[in-house]
């Protein structure tokens, strides 16, 4: 019983850190401008049950790197704040907290408020 209870314990724990696989991976070219950021280059949309992430490069070099769930929003400096604050800092505190989640989840990716001066689009590749 011991043996079982160890096998199950260890399988539990190797499933768990094993890296999870993106269910759709997608180039683009990725236009994302707001008052603080402006980006427009080529890059990378990674599709996973929870999340999605958003990578664009210039030169190959990942300038942008953000790991987008419905409640927080993570950069590539591994610093994670929530969607709320993203958006306050960011976009505009109006939009809704899974602002970014929702509109990255549809397949056509197109955003534009001329008021707040964001424009945020999706070309795929």
């Amino acid at each position: 019983m011991k043996q079982l209870f160890v096998i199950f314990i260890a399988s539990y724990l190797f499933v768990s850190c094993a890296s999870k696989q993106p269910i759709k991976t997608s180039s683009a070219t990725i236009l994302f401008k707001t008052p603080i950021m402006k980006f427009y280059d080529k890059g990378f949309i990674q599709k996973y049950d929870n999340y999605i992430t958003l990578n664009i490069l210039n030169a190959g070099i990942s300038v942008l790197n953000l790991q987008i769930y419905k409640d927080e929003v993570c950069q590539s400096t591994l610093e994670c704040i929530s969607s709320k604050e993203f958006n306050k800092k960011y976009l505009d505190s109006s939009y809704k907290d899974d602002f970014l989640y929702a509109l990255f989840s549809h397949k056509k990716i197109y955003f534009k408020d001329n008021k707040k001066k964001i424009f945020i689009k999706v070309k795929w590749d």
